[in-house]
Parts: C-alpha cells; sequence; structure tokens
C-alpha cells in the first residue's frame, strides 16, 4: 500500500471498504504526519485524536459486521474552523471565541458523520473568514507547503495547506468571495464552491449570509466530487437551502468528457495586473480543452469590473450585521467585567479587544454603507450592480455551458508581503467574487506550475446554478488530460517537506 496519506480519498475509501487497509490505520498514518510536519504549517488549530480514532474504529467494526460503507467511509479530514462541531473549539480564527465549545454539530458535520468521515480537526483560516492570506488568523498564520515563506490562500488557508501537505486526503473550506477557490489555486489542489443553497449553512458562524457557502478541497476531481455529494443536499434547517435534487456531480467527474462542450474565457478577468506565468498555464489549459474537443469562445461580461466595489460593500454590511452577536454577554470571551463597568463598556472592551485589525475594518465599512443616508448610496447601489452581474451570467450561459478565466491573479506571495495593503490584497479574488455575488457555482483546478516561480496555477471553472455537475465535467476531463501529458498529478510534485 505503501504511504497512506499519499493516496488519494476515492484509493483509501476502496481500501478500507475491501479491508485491505483499516480505517484506525488510514487516521493513525494522517495524524502521525500531522505530528511530523504540522509545527512548520499551522495549518490546524486543533487535532482531535481521540474523536478521530474512535470514529475510525467505529467504521472498522461497521466494515466487520457486513455493514455498507460509503465511498468515503474512514477517509481523514480537515474541518475548517467556521463550522460547528459538538464539544469540539470553534473559534473562527478570532480570539473573541477562544475557548467556545458548540453544544451541537452542524448540518455538514452531520452529515459528514453519516458518511462514515473521520473528522481531523479544525483548520486555521483568516479571522472570521475574512481575508485572503490567513495571515488574519488570531493564532498566527499557516504556510503554504509549496513555500513556506508564502501564504496558502484565504479565508480557507488552512484548509488548502492541510490537503496540499498531506495531512488530510480532503478538507472543508467556505468560500464568500473565492476562499475556497483562491486558496486550492495557490496550494495546487481543487478547491469548489457549490451553488448558493447546494450546501447547508447551519451551524456555519455567518460572515455574509447571502454569499457564504462551505465545500470541498480535495487532491482530485473525484475525490471533491466524492465529497461535494455527501456534504450537498436540502436542509430545512437552513431557510436558504435549495430543495432539489444534488447535481450529479461524481457521475460527472467520471465522466470527464468536453466534446461538444461549449466554453468562454470571459475577457474581463485577464490582461493587466495578471501574473505572466499565471497567463501562460491558463493560456495553455485553454488550448487543452479547445484540443480535447471543447468549441472555445470568447465571452463579455461587463459588469464584472464593478464586483469588487460592489463586494466590499455587500460582505461587510451583512458581516457589520452579523458579526454584532459577539457582545460578551453571552458566550466567549468578556472584557472588563471588573463589577464598575456598565454593559455598553463591557460590550466596548470585548470587542476592542477580541476582533483584529481586518475585523475591525470591514465592521466600519459595514456600519457606514448601512447608516442613515448612505445606504441608497451604497448598499442599495452595490446590490444594483449584483443584479447586473447576475444578467452578464445569464447572457454569457445563455451562449456557452461553462465559462473560465485564471483563480487568482497571481501565484501565493510572501507571508507580510500585502498586510499593510488591503486594496492589493483584495484583488486576489477579483476573478472569484462575481460567482458569488450571482450564486452560482465555481471550481478552482491546477493547471501547472509559474515558470517565474515554480509556484502552482489555478484554473477556475464557473456553471450557472445548480449545474455543479458541469464544473466536475470539465475539472476532470482536464486533470486527465495533464495527468496524461506529465504521468503525474501536480499535487504528486509537492516539495517534500
Amino acid at each position: 500500500m505503501g504511504d497512506l496519506t499519499r493516496l488519494t480519498a476515492a484509493d483509501l475509501g476502496a481500501l478500507i471498504a475491501s479491508g485491505e487497509a483499516s480505517a484506525v490505520e488510514v487516521t493513525q498514518a494522517h495524524l502521525d504526519r500531522i505530528g511530523k510536519v504540522d509545527e512548520s504549517i499551522h495549518a490546524y488549530l486543533h487535532v482531535d485524536t481521540e474523536g478521530a480514532l474512535t470514529a475510525a474504529a467505529a467504521v472498522d467494526s461497521a466494515r466487520k459486521i457486513g455493514s455498507p460503507l460509503g465511498p468515503l467511509a474512514g477517509v481523514p479530514l480537515a474541518l475548517k474552523d467556521v463550522l460547528t462541531q459538538e464539544g469540539i473549539p470553534t473559534t473562527c480564527g478570532s480570539k473573541i471565541l477562544e475557548g467556545w465549545r458548540p453544544p451541537y454539530d452542524s448540518t455538514v458535520v452531520r452529515k459528514l458523520r453519516a458518511a462514515g468521515v473521520v473528522i481531523l480537526g479544525k483548520a486555521n483560516m483568516d479571522e472570521f473568514a475574512m481575508g485572503s492570506s490567513t495571515e488574519n488568523s488570531a493564532y498566527g498564520p499557516t504556510r503554504n507547503p509549496w513555500d513556506l515563506d508564502r501564504i496558502p490562500g484565504g479565508s480557507s488557508g488552512g484548509s488548502s495547506a492541510a490537503v496540499a501537505a498531506f495531512t488530510a486526503p480532503l478538507a472543508i473550506g467556505t468560500d464568500t468571495g473565492g476562499s475556497i477557490r483562491q486558496p486550492a489555486a495557490v496550494c495546487g489542489i481543487v478547491g469548489a464552491k457549490p451553488t448558493y443553497g447546494g450546501v447547508s449553512r447551519y451551524g456555519l458562524v455567518a460572515f455574509s449570509s447571502s454569499l457564504d457557502q462551505a465545500g470541498p478541497f480535495a487532491r482530485t476531481v473525484l475525490d471533491a466530487a466524492l465529497l461535494h455529494e455527501a456534504i450537498a443536499g436540502h436542509d430545512p434547517l437552513d431557510s436558504t437551502s435549495i430543495d432539489a435534487a444534488v447535481p450529479p456531480v461524481v457521475a460527472a467527474a467520471r465522466q470527464a468528457d468536453v466534446r461538444g462542450m461549449r466554453i468562454g474565457v470571459v475577457r474581463e478577468l485577464s490582461g493587466e495586473g495578471y501574473q505572466s506565468g499565471v497567463e501562460t498555464r491558463f493560456a495553455e489549459a485553454v488550448e487543452l480543452l479547445n484540443s480535447l474537443g471543447a468549441e472555445v469562445v470568447e465571452v463579455s461580461c461587463p459588469n464584472f469590473d464593478y464586483a469588487m466595489a460592489a463586494y466590499y460593500l455587500i460582505a461587510p454590511s451583512e458581516a457589520s450585521s452579523n458579526l454584532a452577536r459577539f457582545d460578551a454577554m453571552r458566550y466567549g470571551l468578556r472584557v472588563g467585567d471588573d463589577g464598575t463597568a456598565g454593559v455598553e463598556e463591557v460590550m466596548s472592551r470585548t470587542r476592542a479587544a477580541g476582533f483584529g485589525p481586518e475585523v475591525k475594518r470591514r465592521i466600519i465599512l459595514g456600519t457606514y454603507a448601512l447608516s442613515a443616508g448612505y445606504y441608497d448610496a451604497y448598499y442599495g447601489s452595490a446590490q444594483k450592480v449584483r443584479t447586473l452581474i447576475s444578467r452578464d451570467f445569464d447572457a454569457a450561459f445563455a451562449q456557452v455551458d461553462v465559462l473560465v478565466s485564471p483563480t487568482a491573479p497571481t501565484t501565493a506571495f510572501p507571508i507580510g508581503d500585502k498586510v499593510d495593503d488591503p486594496l492589493a490584497m483584495y484583488l486576489q479574488d477579483l476573478c472569484t467574487i462575481p460567482s458569488n455575488l450571482a450564486g452560482n457555482c465555481a471550481m478552482s483546478v491546477p493547471v501547472g506550475l509559474a515558470p517565474e516561480d515554480g509556484l502552482p496555477v489555478g484554473l477556475q471553472i464557473m456553471a450557472p446554478a445548480m449545474a455543479d455537475d458541469r464544473l466536475y465535467r470539465v475539472g476532470a476531463a482536464l486533470e486527465t488530460a495533464l495527468r496524461e501529458r506529465t504521468g503525474q498529478l501536480l499535487i504528486e510534485g509537492a516539495p517534500p517537506l
């Protein structure tokens, strides 16, 4: 079997189901790997060794008595620390929730348990999912396994780094403006943002309620599809959950054929500001799709130019409302409660001490945008732009089956390089934000290394709402063709730690 940490999730599931490897063996191998490398990477905030081994033993017991096992039963996973897991610390990367242990499971966690997935622990993240580098975590930055001096993307950087470092074959992230796809791109793995409402948000600590969406990280498109299928579906506990069948993502990943498909290259998502190596690998991947039988055309989405401005009014506005609940009165951090301070003083001291600079910045932006006299000029106008972006997508998808672009304008940048320049940091989500604003699905797949720095590049695939299967069909076809060309998956060539 070799090194169990180097196998795909699909292969691990098959070994466990056949009895060739036990879930406990697989879990222990990944726990050992965490012990070996995570001090350098800091992908995990909490490792639940006892809980993981107990869950793995339950899978082995079920197999021994002949209970049917799902394709991911016994397969380990890293869980972004923004999803509640009963009794396990959930901090959202923030001091204001330090030590909080939720009394309930999120729906995503409940579905993972039902599928027999073994949750190894909670992955590091930008505080309250606000950031593109995981440098905004109150517990220190995560490092990119390809280059420990560089960022792993954000806000789900702990999740992406865990998969890229082989400390988990699967991970869950959340994507509000690109926080699954951008980390996947810079870590050389697969990451998908499902259709908004396709995966329940119950138990997902909200940043921006109309944008947040949980989704899978994996090292192959098929593995991502298997995880997507496990966590998706209607949930009556989430009022935004779509009551419809889960798109056939696993079947599409196994189809891996783009013949007869029309693929649109978005004109507005390229050009000035894009690293040359990113554009080179993207252009090569588009040519490869064309050679596989897809028809490639250029498509214009003119209102995408306004997506970032609209996003940075809508998301902070919703954040300012959602984060008002962290008031020191019910749970989490409480500062200055010395018996003499009033309620408002304790709230003020706690929020000042508990929130980091980026969270405070966005709360202030959002509160201003929602304030009397400015609501229509800022928040209201941004919502109108959101409508225009959705119409651009509708017009584009009337012509093509999917749209493609680079996932991020650059490869992973050095830690500390952009911390003092918020606008430069925000530009990392230039390509990913439109899909969040429209509620469509999108995916990043690795397409090689940039020639100038040897770091991973991702290609973004975008599809209409509830057409998530198209992402996996195109992504798997591209992955298969690249593998045949190079003889290996990109992630297999990652520098050893």
